[in-house]
């Protein structure tokens, strides 16, 4: 007999009821997390996480951008209340997201016809707008991820009710773009779908489409009337040009085709834990607009009622501060470099290794991650014999690489592929 009748008399003579969670199974782990905990177990001095999707600086340390501590500054200054924000969060920091997505001179922005709402960063924005679709898009539960795609994205969308499709994208034999196969789907998805993209660095392969053919892609969505979710993580992160990694969302918007886009505050201004993000729509009318953003508060209510305040404070004084901007503008210009130039002596010591494989793929993909074409057998090398941590499908985190491991890394690299 199962439930919470059932009792047991313990040692001591109490009586105790069963639990009521007897039924709940163990999960399985996070393979991100699992990767994290797996390192701090290991006691080899050259040991290296190239699990964790955070930026590094050169020493490895977790990085603060000085453009943030002056931001935090002026808040302390200025004593601040603590009293709740609106359901659509901070004005000033909406607005600023909406610029920064869109562009400063963007027709969208002067006719109104848009809505920004606050949202607990990425994963939060990501998951307002799940819940939008699934209330109120008629047409169709399907949306469709790029394969592979983050992990995060299949349960967002899934566990607001969407129905989970996938399209080619990256080709792991060449480590890059599967464009035919990806344009292939895509001509297949069934009109009136939801498609995901990533807008810059795509998470986890680091591959990214040329401007040629995101311009073939914007075609081809508006030719099958395909209803475009942009998710845009690393607008700044990837380039180091704000401008330039926004490139695709802006030309689709000019291509008469009415967006979504989720912004994520965490790799750009390293607000990892204040979780800044945010939630635009672009729709057809400032009328139309006004609607959905009524709609969009009132399914935010009973999720979180409002967003938290401090990384939306902070984003807003560096996005609407003209002197604290340049400066952010100059460090995270800072950031993407040195993951660049790591790409590039990583490529460089793989040579000088001896080895003979083409590691073009290394330097070509961009952002935080690389899709290394590591095999499972490989990684698992990496980590017993050498203590380099990644995850199975052999994406590593550059960021986690620096001057003083990179030489280390190749090394080891090149003993499990040779």
């Amino acid at each position: 007999m199962e439930g919470p009748a059932q009792t047991e008399v313990l040692d001591s003579g109490v009586l105790q009821l069963s639990s009521w969670w007897s039924h709940v199974e163990m999960g399985p782990p996070d393979p991100i997390l699992g990767v994290t905990e797996a390192f701090k177990r290991d006691t080899n001095s050259k040991k290296m996480n190239l699990g964790v999707g955070a930026y590094r600086d050169d020493n490895g340390k977790p990085y603060v951008l000085n453009c943030v501590r002056k931001a935090e500054a002026m808040i302390a200054s200025k004593k601040m209340d603590k009293e709740y924000l609106p359901i659509g969060g901070l004005a000033d920091f909406t607005r600023a997201s909406a610029e920064l997505a869109l562009g400063e001179n963007s027709e969208v922005l002067k006719s109104g016809r848009y809505v920004t709402v606050q949202g607990i960063s990425g994963t939060g924005s990501l998951r307002i707008g799940a819940s939008f679709l699934q209330r109120f898009f008629k047409s169709s539960r399907d949306v469709y991820l790029p394969k592979p795609s983050w992990g995060n994205h299949t349960p967002i969308f899934r566990d607001a009710g969407l129905q989970l499709q996938a399209y080619r994208y990256y080709d792991p034999k060449t480590c890059s773009l599967d464009f035919s196969g990806a344009m292939d789907d895509i001509s297949k998805i069934p009109e009136k779908s939801i498609i995901l993209l990533h807008a810059c660095a795509h998470n986890p392969t680091g591959v990214d489409p040329r401007q040629e053919q995101w311009k073939e892609i914007a075609a081809l969505v508006k030719k099958r009337n395909l209803l475009v979710y942009f998710d845009m993580a690393y607008q700044g992160f990837a380039s180091g040009d704000i401008n330039r990694d926004a490139w695709a969302v802006r030309y689709f918007i000019d291509q008469g085709i009415n967006v979504l886009i989720s912004q994520s505050y965490a790799k750009n201004m390293g607000l990892y834990g204040e979780r800044a993000g945010a939630f635009t729509m672009i729709c057809s009318n400032a009328e139309e607009a006004k609607r959905v953003e009524s709609q969009l508060k009132i399914l935010i209510r009973p999720m979180y009622s409002n967003p938290p305040m401090n990384g939306a404070r902070i984003a807003s004084i560096i996005l609407n501060t003209p002197d604290i901007r340049k400066e952010w503008l100059v460090e995270v210009k800072g950031m993407a470099d040195r993951i660049i130039s790591m790409r590039t002596q990583l490529v460089s010591n793989l040579k000088k290794e001896g080895s003979s494989h083409n590691w073009q793929h290394i330097t070509d993909q961009i952002g935080m991650f690389c899709f290394t074409g590591l095999k499972p057998e490989q990684v698992e090398k990496l980590i017993k014999e050498f203590s380099i941590y990644l995850t199975k499908d052999g994406r590593i985190s550059v960021a986690g690489v620096t001057s003083g491991n990179v030489g280390y890394l190749a090394h080891a690299i090149h003993q499990v592929t040779k």
